[in-house]
């Protein structure tokens, strides 16, 4: 007879072997203390044991340290190895896919004692994930393949009875059964901006059918106002996202993709042939996840969670979000590219687009909750 099993809500921790350690800190510790213990043999004829533990011990108590020693929930030799990437990488990184070219003689010729020391920071060509978005809202991964992003709405699974719960689970387990390939589930947060519609209550209030009416609708506009003045408001967008590789063959898991050897190694032939990806890889990648999407929508619609796929607009404005989380300026399909030419001046009514027609996700607010 099967009985039920419960799973972590954490389905990245990663799984103990030994002592309630995993491999990764168990690989840590075995490796220090190899080492030291490989020390300690070849200089126990020549060094008293005092000086020995002396200078062991620190490097003892920094493995341990860094093995068993977590900030935000992210070990700490990870935490480490991310900040000397982040202190190797170049200062100056600016968009140019094509290279960056040195400046003109006349314009270097023109510069000052001060600008002539910043001079010396060679800037390099920002490298990012995603190469584009086509029309259809698919993001080009250069040699990793392809992906989609969707928007989910949420359930309110809290408030529902015992009895409610169990079919929900029950049905996005089903959903997580059915996968084959690597999905990703993002919950993003951010600040709410509630200008709009207290814009829109003022205006549209002197039109309602009666005065007690229009003194409702000023009232709830200057409660948000109060709002948003003595508390940060945060707007919640759960999406979806779905990658497909243009090798079928390639050795996916479920959770974390290719392997880092078999992903090296595919870069490096792409590389290496100089021919980029095939087009009939490509289509059959892109027909691959349409069936994904398609699969995602089905088994979890059911349960009162919508999937909404993003368009080539909204889609990059996700992507220009999550690169630069606290831009003042909004991100809309309506500005220009980097490769855009720019001749005259937009109109007024042309310059940002009213939130009502603004088709980036964040106007669907049935997605979003207030913290």
């Amino acid at each position: 007879m099967t009985q039920p099993v419960r799973i972590p809500a954490d389905v990245d921790r990663e799984d103990t072997v030994l002592a309630n350690l995993t491999a990764h800190q168990l690989l840590i510790l075995a490796v220090t203390g190899i080492v030291l213990y490989g020390s300690w043999s070849v200089t126990r004829a020549f060094i008293p044991v005092p000086v020995f533990l002396t200078l062991a011990l620190p490097l003892a108590a920094t493995a341990v340290f860094l093995a068993l020693g977590k900030r935000d929930g992210m070990p700490l030799d990870r935490l480490v190895v991310a900040a000397l990437r982040q202190r190797m990488m170049p200062r100056v990184q600016v968009a140019a896919p094509e290279g960056i070219h040195p400046a003109p003689s006349w314009l270097t010729q023109q510069l000052t004692e001060s600008e002539h020391a910043i001079d010396g920071v060679a800037p390099t060509a920002l490298q990012l994930p995603a190469a584009g978005v086509s029309e259809t809202g698919v993001i080009d991964l250069g040699p990793d393949g392809v992906a989609v992003v969707a928007v989910c709405s949420t359930v309110n699974f809290a408030l529902r009875t015992p009895a409610e719960q169990d079919p929900l689970v029950a049905a996005f387990g089903r959903y997580l059964h059915s996968l084959t390939a690597p999905v990703q589930v993002l919950v993003r947060a951010e600040r709410l901006d509630l200008s709009a519609q207290i814009d829109e209550l003022h205006r549209c209030a002197p039109s309602l059918p009666h005065s007690a009416l229009e003194a409702a609708a000023r009232e709830h506009a200057d409660y948000l106002a109060q709002l948003g003045r003595s508390a940060d408001l945060l707007c919640r967008q759960v999406l979806l996202a779905l990658r497909e590789p243009f090798s079928t063959h390639a050795a996916d898991d479920a959770l974390g993709g290719g392997s880092p050897l078999a992903t090296l190694v595919r870069r490096a032939k792409t590389s290496h042939d100089g021919s980029g990806e095939d087009p009939a890889a490509r289509r059959a990648a892109e027909s691959r996840l349409v069936r994904r999407l398609g699969e995602a929508v089905e088994l979890l619609g059911p349960i009162g969670v919508v999937v909404t796929p993003l368009d080539a607009g909204q889609a990059t404005a996700v992507l220009a979000t999550a690169c630069n989380p606290d831009s003042l300026l909004p991100p809309t399909s309506a500005l220009a590219g980097a490769e855009d030419v720019i001749t005259t001046a937009a109109a007024p009514d042309d310059d940002w687009p009213s939130p009502q027609a603004d088709p980036s996700p964040w106007s669907q607010r049935e997605s979003w909750e207030i913290q």
